[in-house]
């Protein structure tokens, strides 16, 4: 008789939304317990903890530093999930402790983007090899089940008769981040372009490239790119960021992007140039968060948008009730007609991320995406930021991108 699965022990550093989102597909996840989670304020670590514990997701704890998380007894993994401008110390601290074997952790896997910028992406690589310590890159769009199941047919059914696919189109939309600090350039890394293209430009890569070749088949040749300020810096919803988000200054004096568009220009393995287009907004009013996919080839095409849902409700102006996200992300109404997002976490890929994370560290092995993908991504994000910057189209092999730094996160606010 086989013997049972060893059962992978992880902690959460973080308890925002994206460590919700986490939590609901741990759910949906077998051989897997969540034993501790650490974020600074005390009432969501709290909170956090108890809902592992109700929905059977691990006897968890609620604990007050990361050196105490780290403590724990059997700890096999870490799932950083803290904003962008803690990632370097987060992973460094992990990294320390692993090295100095004052903890039993292995392996540690972290939210999009890697990193702000390059240098600090190449750091906390760098860092985790040195450990020793398995990496993965929590990229939920490449495990969402209409992008998993859409490039199987297109490349099993479609390509074999007429040939590789030569456009993707990505886009992410929302009306805007649910906390601060993604709206400080200097905390974030930038605006919508550092938040969200960091999933368009992987997931749209993704899809170009063949079940069966390495990342590095497609070879980035050319980046462009434009960003703008459409909604947020009216004075108007400056003020609203003030009044609703808590935002502590004139978010017109110190915006981050809400629009930005890019196109990305790359090589196939035959030397043929196909393109990813990319487009994201914060700035984008409607049921809620909008994704939207496309692939094109010689003689077909896929296309995916997240609110064309097979379930709607039709709610009258008769019926009124407090605001909140029950129906999609980023909900915008709760009148009239609206999609409904049944699983988002499914939907989104969240569960199907987690489930090959926890597989894989469990096993022993790096997954199918690791912190080198994540350096890759932070790379074309800078060359996206670069051309917009210079307004000119960036050939990333010709350019510094190391040092590199978008305009709004060079300085932190006065």
């Amino acid at each position: 008789m086989s013997s049972e699965p060893k059962r992978l022990r992880i902690g959460f550093v973080g308890s925002g939304l994206i460590a919700h989102f986490h939590l609901a597909a741990l759910q949906s996840v077998r051989h897997v317990d969540l034993i501790g989670v650490y974020s600074p304020t005390q009432a969501r670590r709290e909170a956090l903890a108890e809902l592992a514990v109700k929905t059977g997701c691990g006897p968890c704890v609620a604990v007050e530093s990361l050196e105490a998380l780290l403590a724990l007894p059997d700890l096999d993994a870490v799932w950083v999930l803290s904003p962008n401008h803690t990632r370097v110390n987060v992973i460094s601290v992990i990294a320390e402790h692993a090295s100095a074997g004052t903890s039993s952790v292995k392996a540690v896997a972290c939210e999009k983007p890697l990193a702000r910028n390059l240098s600090e992406a190449t750091v906390v690589l760098d860092k985790v090899r040195d450990a020793g310590l398995l990496h993965g890159y929590l990229e939920n769009q490449v495990f969402a089940p209409a992008v998993t199941k859409g490039k199987d047919v297109i490349w099993r059914r479609g390509v074999p008769a007429s040939g590789r696919p030569y456009l993707a189109r990505a886009a992410e939309e929302h009306s805007g981040p649910h906390e601060p600090w993604f709206w400080d350039g200097h905390l974030q890394g930038g605006g919508v372009l550092s938040d969200m293209m960091c999933h368009s430009v992987e997931v749209g890569r993704h899809l170009l490239t063949a079940p069966d070749e390495q990342r590095d088949a497609l070879t980035l040749v050319r980046a462009n790119a434009t960003v703008a300020n459409l909604k947020w810096t009216q004075p108007r919803y400056a003020q609203q960021l003030r009044d609703n988000m808590g935002i502590g200054y004139d978010y017109r004096k110190f915006p981050a992007e809400d629009f930005a568009r890019g196109t990305l220009e790359y090589a196939d393995p035959d030397g043929q140039r196909v393109i990813v287009e990319v487009s994201t907004s914060w700035s984008f009013v409607g049921a809620g968060l909008r994704i939207a996919l496309e692939l094109q080839g010689p003689e077909y095409a896929m296309q995916f948008d997240s609110l064309q849902s097979r379930l709607n409700v039709f709610l009258s102006r008769n019926v009124s009730g407090e605001q909140g996200e029950d129906l999609v992300e980023k909900q915008n109404a709760e009148q009239g007609l609206m999609p409904i997002a049944e699983e988002e976490a499914h939907l989104y890929g969240y569960i199907a991320e987690n489930r090959h994370m926890v597989e894989s560290f469990a096993a022993g092995r790096m997954p199918q995406l690791t912190f080198d993908d994540g350096i890759d991504v932070v790379r074309t994000l800078m060359a996206l930021y670069r051309s917009a910057e210079t307004g000119q189209s960036v050939e990333p092999d010709k350019e510094n991108l190391e040092e590199y730094v978008p305009p709004v996160a060079r300085e932190p606010r006065p």
